[in-house]
């Protein structure tokens, strides 16, 4: 058995998130941003992240993205792995870390800010050996190497492979 416990929280994030890569990024954020303040400031650590991660892939923006991606990660250093896995049995904290760092590296050189991308490029790497040896672990270990090029070579354009809203 896989899944732990039935989470209506995370289906209402699910189906928002569907709605997004279907091209409909305005209800999705609208139902994921109404979904926040029912969560709250203190709610739920693991809906705060995994909302807060997805909401700011719906976001063209970088500032509007970084706002979403602090959340994230804020979120996620409250986590235990007992939580994650009443989600999931599979689920590791440490697996959230290379990503969530690699989306503010990446927020933070579209903006400019290099130094701080660059400390954020340090911190994913820092957590790469969480990532599994599979698509995901190679598409995230990938994107690393990608967004630490570009930081490199001071490069403020969104990168072809970063999510889109």
């Amino acid at each position: 058995m896989t899944a732990q416990t039935p989470d209506p929280t995370m289906a209402e994030i699910t189906e928002a998130v569907a709605l997004g890569h279907e091209g409909d990024t305005t209800t999705a954020r609208t139902r994921l941003r109404r979904l926040w303040d029912r969560i709250g400031p203190a709610g739920d650590p693991f809906h705060r992240c995994v909302l807060a991660h997805y909401m700011a892939d719906l976001h063209d923006h970088p500032a509007q993205a970084l706002v979403w991606d602090v959340r994230a990660l804020d979120a996620a250093q409250t986590l235990t792995d007992e939580r994650v896995q009443h989600h999931h049995d599979s689920l590791r904290i440490a697996g959230f870390y290379p990503s969530l760092h690699l989306n503010l590296a990446d927020n933070f050189r579209r903006l400019g800010s290099f130094d701080a991308a660059s400390e954020h490029i340090r911190a994913a790497r820092r957590h790469e050996d969480a990532l599994g040896e599979d698509g995901y672990g190679t598409m995230i270990r990938r994107a690393i190497s990608e967004v630490a090029e570009a930081v490199e070579r001071r490069r403020t354009d969104k990168r072809a492979s970063a999510p889109a809203p």
